[in-house]
């Protein structure tokens, strides 16, 4: 609760925080609009391959043209100006930079982005949980080594999740769940670019005055964007997973812990310590009244029978037996809240949230019928949607994460429904990613006491 004050001090000595952005797109163009509003916060650099992209943002949050006039970095540093730049390394090698926010949503390059800040001494928020679902703890790790900060970025959902499970476990309560809130219903899992307007009700006429990207939102209505932050959660947590993917079970604010429990206490968990997702929808398409469709919570259980007095007097809201309680953030608001990771690293050494162990994956599940031959689209796209299971059976089966599910060609035919394996698809390109995807595999993959059964893993092929 002292970021502001703890940013005040040191500015009035004249050392602002020095923040370089790569990626302009919506996120980063949240974060710039936010970062002008901020005395003693300092966007010394915004790199994206499209510099024109980045003056567009830079335009649309109300930044004056003299104040992203910078001719260089040096400019930029001596000045108090931001430079405009295409290239991200340079960024990343900039001494005065202390701090880098990811934001491209683009897994490998953003993973390579990593890897350069985390060489130029950077401590990095990473924006892209997309890459860090995929490599984050092998990242995390490297940056800890050393003793940069590898940070989730707040105002994003995992990063909230995060927060709630730190209050749970600082204040001595047994953690039972973390999830958010989600527009889902089942049938969504096949959506695919030229589909997802339905989901949203928008007409073709709508989405043309714009500027939607149809396989970004696609990523967020197949369950794709649920399963990465979801276990993106689990490794920074250490909460549990279903081999079974996320349930999404329907739930408004009054049945949160009552749902979100394990079914042997009459909830709809398969067991406790797990991460899940609260449908914003009943099956039959019905609004769920006081849903948490924006929102992130946790729920959890009183140790004992005095602290389970304690929730019925002051009001929290618990399942019938009064043993199971839940507590929520009902809103996030992206870019516009990310400042606050940067000033947790910098100021305090810590992150809002950081991958710590290989727990959870997101893995490539066909969408259709898939033949020999054909390429795989990614995130959002025609082809697959990204399952979350525990990395113990993700990495029993050899699972392809949703990461590296992008243009690779496909040797094998895969059926609907089926995890697509690394051995099933044809790598030519992105062969460094590939490598340090293995590399975490085998320094930090779960032991084989965790690995799944036969039985399983024959499901699964």
């Amino acid at each position: 609760m002292n970021l502001n004050s703890m940013l005040a001090e040191r500015n009035a000595g004249g050392r602002p925080i020095r923040v370089g952005l790569i990626g302009a797109g919506k996120f980063g163009s949240m974060v710039l609009a936010q970062a002008r509003k901020i005395e003693g916060y300092h966007i010394v650099a915004v790199a994206d391959l499209d510099v024109g992209k980045v003056r567009t943002s830079l335009n649309r949050t109300g930044w004056e043209a003299e104040e992203y006039a910078a001719t260089s970095f040096g400019d930029a540093m001596s000045t108090g100006r931001t430079f405009v730049t295409d290239d991200a390394k340079a960024l990343c090698d900039f001494e005065g930079i202390e701090c880098v926010i990811e934001a491209t949503g683009h897994p490998l390059a953003g993973t390579r982005h990593a890897l350069m800040a985390i060489e130029g001494m950077k401590h990095i928020v990473m924006v892209n949980v997309e890459a860090d679902v995929m490599c984050g703890p092998l990242l995390g790790k490297m940056a800890r080594d050393k003793g940069l900060i590898y940070s989730m970025a707040y105002g994003d959902q995992p990063a909230f999740m995060c927060e709630l499970v730190d209050w749970v476990r600082s204040c001595g309560f047994e953690l039972t769940s973390a999830g958010k809130g989600m527009n889902f219903q089942p049938e969504y899992r096949y959506s695919t670019p030229d589909t997802v307007w339905g989901y949203f009700g928008w007409s073709d006429e709508f989405v043309a005055k714009g500027d939607f990207n149809p396989k970004m939102y696609n990523s967020f209505t197949d369950g794709t964007k649920a399963a990465i932050e979801m276990a993106a959660v689990a490794n920074a947590t250490g909460l549990e997973c279903s081999d079974n993917g996320l349930a999404f079970p329907p739930a408004g604010l009054h049945d949160l812990a009552q749902v979100f429990k394990p079914a042997s206490e009459g909830g709809r968990l398969e067991r406790g310590n797990m991460i899940d997702i609260a449908a914003s929808q009943e099956p039959d398409g019905r609004e769920v009244v006081n849903n948490i469709r924006y929102g992130m919570f946790v729920t959890f259980r009183a140790p004992d029978e005095y602290t389970k007095q304690c929730f019925e007097q002051y009001g929290l809201l618990t399942d019938k037996s009064g043993w199971y309680g839940s507590m929520w953030r009902p809103f996030h608001l992206i870019g516009l809240e990310t400042s606050v990771s940067v000033m947790s690293a910098v100021l305090r050494g810590e992150p809002t949230g950081t991958s710590k162990m290989f727990q959870a994956d997101a893995v490539a599940t066909a969408k259709s019928d898939l033949e020999a031959g054909s390429y795989l689209d990614g995130e959002g796209g025609f082809a697959t949607w990204a399952k979350s299971i525990s990395a113990a059976h993700s990495t029993a089966i050899d699972a392809l994460p949703m990461g590296l599910a992008h243009h690779v060609k496909l040797k094998n035919p895969i059926k609907r429904d089926q995890i697509v394996k690394m051995s099933d698809v044809e790598f030519v390109d992105d062969l460094d990613v590939v490598n340090l995807r293995k590399e975490q595999v085998r320094t930090m993959g779960p032991t084989s006491a965790g690995a799944a059964s036969p039985d399983r893993q024959k499901a699964d092929a």
